[in-house]
């Protein structure tokens, strides 16, 4: 009974499906079969058909129920508003085609220079005191590094140290210090030495054509001054005078000029008393200042010269009122100053010179020790043709020997002649000595120390490791002008800078402080429309070498002090148009 009613339901429901489905032919075929299938399908199979029929047709019922009821909500909600609503069902998204984006034109951008690296902070330069003797432990205590890195410097230069409690030489000591980038001072201990007094070195420093040469010319008897070119010194001059008591004194005659203020501070270096001359009709001058200033950073005591006493404008009285508003302590207002009154041309007053000179000195009570290493400063350094590098130097302890092996700033040598100031020949020289070398392998820098070395090997380290030290310390200050240079042209608030116009020059003089003295001068020529380079500076006469630089440069050539080129060599500078 049951199956027949659900059969007669399920015919109906095919009928209106297939009602539904007019027009397709295949769903009426489905439905025919599935029903000719129950009718001869055995009652088992149709009870199980029918159970799970009537659960999917219950279901269908209840939903399209809820349906309906739905429906006839919105339609009496329609009535009541008097109006229909009609839902509008959204449209289906339509895939529109992949069109690739059109590339962008490439933009030019202002081109930006990359920010140069702020150079590594350094530690700032010291100068350290070396001696020999010295163990690591205390190099390292004075250099600040530890002692295991001092030792790896001595395995790289070949020097072995079995403890860092056994003492080392003032070379190797010297070599450890520069590599680990600070300057030394050596010092020479005097314990068990012989102590002499020695001659004092005075310097005779003041303003120019205030008389310091006719000075020194009155005191020797001999005349320099006519020799000098336009009667102003060039260089520095080193010699003996004798007194009339029978000491002697080394003076060393600086130039006057305010080119030459470099080499009045290596005089002022060396010595051991300042002779200020002034002019008692000019007064003090900018250079007479400028002397002043150099002996006080020196801490070298003073000698007042007042000169050219002879002449109808003379004021002395005038002169030591300006010394004495300007700073110096004079005798006759409380000080310790001496002043002498003299006259260079009528040689009057030299002798009271002479004995405020040598009080000075035995107020000092200067001495040095004569036996053991020299120690001597270079004052003076000049290429000679036939002889090769020479070097103006004034001992300042020991004995220095002909036949030493000796480290001139980066340069070393054998010495091979030692000549005095007359030109003499000598074995040895002794303390306060000014006296002439010859065998350097290259030419050193006035202001250089003489340093006498054990071998020719010591020498070569030595010198290696100075040059050295000094290529680093260049690069360095090149390194912080370039990056202080573009710093200040990357700032933002910083004017434009006009166009200049570079000069390249070659400097050629005849000893090396005038040269130097001549490239700061020229380096103080610079102006915002002119940029002076100084590409090269030698000793020497000019030569083919330096006008074939000349020409690959552009540059002129500037000669001070030198002989004239031969008229071949000036042939060659016209056709490459060298001046």
């Amino acid at each position: 009974m049951c199956s027949s009613v659900v059969l007669l339901i399920l015919r109906r429901k095919l009928g209106r499906d297939s009602q539904a489905l007019v027009g397709k032919p295949e769903a009426g075929n489905v439905h025919a079969s599935l029903l000719r299938a129950l009718e001869t399908a055995s009652p088992g199979a149709r009870r199980l058909f029918f159970s799970h029929q009537i659960k999917k047709t219950a279901g269908e019922l209840f939903h399209s129920s809820l349906t309906l009821s739905a429906k006839r909500k919105d339609q009496t909600d329609n009535s009541r508003d008097g109006s229909l609503r009609i839902r509008k069902e959204k449209p289906c998204p339509v895939e529109a085609p992949y069109v690739p984006p059109r590339p962008k034109p490439p933009v030019e951008a202002r081109y930006v220079p990359p920010r140069p690296k702020r150079p590594v902070k350094s530690v700032p330069d010291r100068t350290i005191e070396i001696f020999d003797g010295m163990t690591l432990v205390e190099l390292a205590k004075r250099t600040g590094q530890t002692v295991a890195y001092l030792q790896e410097i001595l395995v790289n230069t070949g020097e072995k140290v079995v403890s860092e409690f056994d003492p080392i030489s003032i070379d190797i000591a010297e070599l450890v210090a520069m590599e680990a980038g600070v300057n030394i001072r050596r010092l020479h201990s005097t314990e068990g030495a012989v102590l002499c007094p020695r001659p004092p070195v005075v310097t005779v420093m003041g303003h120019v054509d205030h008389g310091k040469t006719s000075l020194l010319d009155a005191l020797r008897q001999t005349s320099v001054a006519a020799k000098e070119a336009g009667g102003i010194t060039q260089h520095l001059g080193a010699f003996v005078v004798g007194m009339s008591s029978g000491a002697s004194i080394t003076f060393l005659d600086t130039p006057g000029h305010a080119a030459f203020s470099a080499m009045r501070a290596r005089g002022a270096a060396v010595t051991d008393i300042v002779v200020l001359v002034v002019a008692a009709d000019d007064g003090v001058m900018p250079q007479t200042l400028e002397a002043m200033r150099h002996a006080k950073a020196a801490n070298v005591p003073v000698v007042v010269a007042i000169n050219k006493c002879d002449k109808p404008t003379a004021d002395p009285e005038k002169v030591k009122i300006q010394l004495g508003s300007e700073g110096l302590p004079l005798e006759e207002m409380g000080g310790d100053v001496q002043v002498v009154q003299v006259s260079a041309v009528k040689k009057s007053g030299l002798d009271k010179l002479e004995e405020a000179l040598l009080l000075q000195a035995e107020m000092m009570e200067l001495k040095a020790r004569v036996d053991g290493p020299a120690q001597a400063y270079v004052v003076e350094a000049r290429l000679d043709r036939g002889r090769g590098p020479l070097a103006t130097a004034i001992v300042k302890s020991g004995t220095l020997i002909c036949g030493q092996h000796v480290v001139v700033g980066a340069q070393w040598g054998r010495i091979r002649v030692i000549r005095d100031m007359v030109g003499m020949v000598i074995e040895c020289a002794k303390p306060a000595m000014p006296i002439e070398i010859e065998g350097l392998k290259g030419l050193p820098m006035a202001g250089d120390d003489v340093t006498v070395v054990q071998s020719e090997e010591r020498a070569r380290m030595l010198s290696d490791g100075r040059r050295k030290k000094q290529e680093k310390d260049r690069l360095k200050i090149a390194s912080d002008e370039r990056y202080l240079s573009q710093e200040s042209d990357t700032t933002e608030d910083a004017p434009e800078k006009p166009q200049s116009v570079e000069l390249p020059i070659i400097i050629k003089a005849d000893v090396q402080g005038s040269g130097q003295a001549v490239r700061d001068a020229l380096k103080n020529l610079n102006s915002p429309q002119v940029f002076v380079n100084i590409v090269h500076v030698g000793i020497g006469p000019v030569a083919q070498s330096d006008v074939d630089l000349a020409q690959a440069c552009r540059a002129c050539i500037v000669g001070f002090n030198i002989r004239s080129p031969p008229s071949s060599l000036g042939l060659a500078a016209d056709r490459a148009n060298v001046k």
